[in-house]
């Protein structure tokens, strides 16, 4: 089976099954799905992810900015999708993204440049994701392990956020760590769609244009530094999450939804 799920609306849209596992597995397909933002979902796609593919819950990433601006998108207004909205960003004191009633929208998004301290430079940004909003991370984590039918995780591009949700995710289940890198990189694949779409958005076309394409395309050294980090500091992925509430049984959940 491919991995890849090619709808009109979305075009980073991929399935975290078939993925190598440590004890000679693969991950399940049909569980839990990654994608790039869902506002031009047609209704043949809504259609298809809700009718075909069983998606009951999407895990939207993006900052409240971003939902502000593009929408919350189709799946929104189908009563059989539940939505959850877990901002990776801080959104209050240093570093917000909305301040009071005005949107700042050269602070929305993830590769935007913005100040970073002296932790982030040797840890990378993606580290802050898990330093500035760990409830949100084990939140959708556990989102994403829910057992009444698929869900489908998603940011802007599908790359960065996103990338690291399901690089967790997929580390829980027991991926090898090259599979994870490998499931990663292959946004890369899609790069000039997902491009091409962003700049159809006022949202994110003057930050895109700004900087050449090629700095947007994910190399295995990022997500390789951002494991790196958490296996010197907690002792791999799993250390830092039992650390922020995960148990056992969020563990297991998450297994058996990846797992055979």
């Amino acid at each position: 089976m491919s991995r890849w799920i090619d709808l009109e609306g979305a075009v980073n849209v991929r399935d975290l099954g078939g993925i190598p596992t440590r004890d000679g597995g693969v991950t399940r397909f049909g569980r839990i799905l990654r994608a790039d933002n869902l506002q031009g979902l047609t209704s043949g796609d809504v259609s298809r992810l809700v009718g075909e593919l069983k998606l009951r819950h999407v895990v939207d990433l993006r900052s409240t900015a971003e939902v502000t601006l593009e929408g919350p998108g189709p799946l929104a207004a189908v009563p059989e999708v539940t939505h959850h909205h877990l901002t990776l960003f801080p959104e209050g004191g240093r570093r917000t993204d909305v301040e009071a009633d005005t949107i700042d929208a050269d602070r929305v998004l993830p590769w935007h440049e913005r100040q970073i301290d002296a932790e982030l430079r040797v840890t990378g940004f993606y580290y802050g994701y898990l330093r500035d909003r760990s409830d949100a991370v084990v939140r959708a984590l556990r989102a994403m392990a829910r057992d009444d039918g698929a869900a489908v995780v998603h940011c802007a591009a599908g790359k960065d956020r996103t990338g690291v949700l399901c690089a967790l995710a997929l580390e829980v289940a027991g991926a090898t760590r090259e599979a994870i890198v490998a499931d990663y990189v292959a946004t890369g694949e899609r790069l000039e769609l997902i491009l091409r779409r962003l700049r159809a958005s006022s949202t994110y076309r003057d930050d895109l244009d700004s900087r050449p394409a090629d700095d947007h395309m994910p190399r295995p050294r990022y997500i390789e530094q951002f494991l790196s980090v958490l296996d010197e500091r907690f002792d791999g992925p799993l250390g830092w999450l039992a650390r922020h509430g995960w148990t056992d049984d969020d563990s297991q959940a998450m297994r058996a939804r990846l797992r055979d």
